[in-house]
C-alpha cells in the first residue's frame, strides 16, 4: 500500500489545511471550554486546531505530532515529536485533549483514544474530528471515485472516520457523556486548477498515492476530474467539505 506522506507544511495547508482551519474554530466552539485552561493538540499538524484554540481566549498549548515537518511549521507554542498512540506526555495533566484530522492516520486508533483518556485531568474533555470520507468531504470524494481503485480509497481505509465508529471508540476508551456531530463548510475552488494543483504537492493520502501513478494516469484521473466536477459560469467549483466530530469526558472520580 502507498504509505501517506506529511512533511512539508506549505504543501499540506494548500491541499487540505485551509479547509481544516474552517472546521477548528466551530469545533473548538461545539466544546464549550473555558479559558485558561491547558489543552493537548494531538496530532497537530501545522497548528489549524492550535491556532483556532488560540483565537477563542488565553489557553495553554501543548501540541504532539509525529512530523518535525509540521511541526517546523506551527504556531510558536510548546511542541513535542511524538506518537498519538504513545504519547510522551505524563497522567492527568490535560484539561482538554483534542486532535484535528489525525486520528484516522493512526496505525490502532482506539490505542490512540485510550492514550488522549490517559493523559486527560479528572472532569477534562476529550474530542476530535476527521473527514467525512465516505461521502460528505466532496474533495476527496470525487477524486477516489475517479480513481476507482478501492485499495487506497480513504473511506475504506478509515473505518473510524463515521459517527457510530467514533462513538464506540470513546465509550470502549472508559470516557462519558459521549456525543457527535457533523461540521459542514463550503470549500470553493476559484477554478479547475485550484482544485486540481494541491494533488500534485504529494502532501496527504491521495496527493501521495496520485505520485506513484505514472504520468498518463494522472492525466486521464484530471481530465476525468475535469469532466464531472460542478463548475460555474466564471469556472467556480463549488463543493462542501463534511467532518464528523466525537467528545467525551474523562470521569472526576
Amino acid at each position: 500500500m502507498t504509505g501517506d506522506v506529511w512533511a512539508v507544511g506549505d504543501a499540506y495547508e494548500v491541499y487540505v489545511g485551509r479547509w481544516s482551519r474552517r472546521v477548528a474554530p466551530l469545533f473548538v466552539g461545539w466544546l464549550g471550554v473555558g479559558a485558561g485552561r491547558r489543552w493537548l493538540d494531538a496530532g497537530c499538524g501545522t497548528g489549524a486546531l492550535t491556532s483556532a484554540i488560540l483565537a477563542a481566549g488565553p489557553a495553554d498549548v501543548v501540541g504532539v505530532d509525529p512530523s518535525r515537518g509540521f511541526l517546523r511549521s506551527a504556531l510558536d507554542t510548546a511542541r513535542v515529536a511524538g506518537d498519538a498512540a504513545a504519547l510522551p506526555l505524563r497522567d492527568g495533566v490535560f484539561d482538554a485533549v483534542v486532535s484535528g484530522l489525525a486520528l484516522n492516520f493512526v496505525p490502532d486508533p482506539a490505542r490512540a483514544v485510550a492514550e488522549f483518556a490517559r493523559v486527560a485531568a479528572p472532569g477534562a474533555v476529550v474530542a476530535a474530528y476527521v473527514w467525512d470520507y465516505a461521502g460528505g468531504m466532496q474533495m476527496m470524494r470525487h477524486f477516489w471515485d475517479v480513481a476507482a481503485d478501492p485499495e487506497h480509497d480513504e473511506s475504506r481505509r478509515f473505518p473510524i472516520c463515521q459517527e457510530g465508529p467514533l462513538r464506540e471508540a470513546w465509550a470502549a476508551a472508559g470516557l462519558t457523556e459521549v456525543a457527535t456531530r457533523s461540521i459542514e463548510i463550503p470549500t470553493v475552488f476559484a477554478s479547475f486548477d485550484d482544485y486540481w494543483t494541491p494533488f500534485l504537492g504529494g502532501q496527504g493520502a491521495a496527493p501521495a498515492y496520485l505520485a506513484t501513478l505514472s504520468d498518463d494516469r494522472r492525466r486521464r484521473i484530471r481530465e476525468d476530474l475535469r469532466a464531472r466536477l460542478p463548475a460555474g459560469e466564471g469556472g467556480e467549483i463549488a463543493l462542501t467539505a463534511r467532518a464528523w466530530a466525537v467528545r467525551g469526558h474523562k470521569t472526576a472520580g
